[in-house]
C-alpha cells in the first residue's frame, strides 16, 4: 500500500490575485520563508508559493461569493511551525506587517501543549500557525510501533 509521505500543495482561490499575492508574500514570504514564482495554466495566471515540504497555489475565482468556513469545504488552513518560541515571533511578525493575527496562546482545549495565533486572509480564510507538539513528534518518530 502507498504511504502519503506529505501534502505536495494546496490551491487556494482568490477574488484578487494581486491582493491576495501582497497578503501572501507577507505571510507565507516574509514571515515563514516561502519563496514564490508565477505562471500561467488554462490561461490563468497563478502564484505558488512553495517551501522544501509543499506549495501553496493561488488562483483567480471564477466564482464570485465569500468564503464560508462551515460550508462544506475548506475550514482553514493550519502551517506548523517548530517550537512555542517560532510560534511568537510569527504573530509578532504578522502583526507587525499590519496583518490582525492574535497573540500566540496556549489552546489547552486542544491539547495540553498546543500554542497558535490565528489570522485570515483577503477572502476570509482562516489562517493558523502552530507550534509541533509533543503528540504529533511522538507520532511521526513511532509510526511504525504504534498500534
Amino acid at each position: 500500500m502507498p504511504t502519503v509521505t506529505g501534502i505536495d500543495h494546496i490551491y487556494i482561490t482568490v477574488s484578487d490575485l494581486a491582493r491576495s499575492q501582497a497578503f501572501y508574500t507577507t505571510v507565507l514570504g516574509g514571515v515563514l520563508g516561502f519563496r514564490h514564482n508565477r505562471f500561467t495554466l488554462g490561461g490563468d495566471p497563478h502564484v505558488q508559493f512553495y517551501n522544501s515540504h509543499f506549495g501553496y497555489v493561488l488562483r483567480p475565482a471564477r466564482v464570485t461569493q465569500p468564503h464560508q468556513p462551515y460550508a462544506p469545504g475548506l475550514h482553514h488552513v493550519c502551517f506548523r511551525v517548530d517550537s512555542v518560541a517560532d510560534v511568537a515571533a510569527a504573530a509578532q511578525a504578522l502583526q507587525a506587517a499590519g496583518i490582525a493575527a492574535t497573540d500566540a496562546a496556549l489552546y489547552p482545549d486542544y491539547a495540553p501543549d498546543y500554542w497558535a495565533t490565528f489570522f485570515t486572509d483577503p477572502d476570509g480564510i482562516r489562517l493558523e500557525i502552530t507550534n509541533y507538539r509533543l503528540e504529533r513528534r511522538q507520532r511521526h518518530d513511532t509510526w511504525d510501533a504504534l498500534p
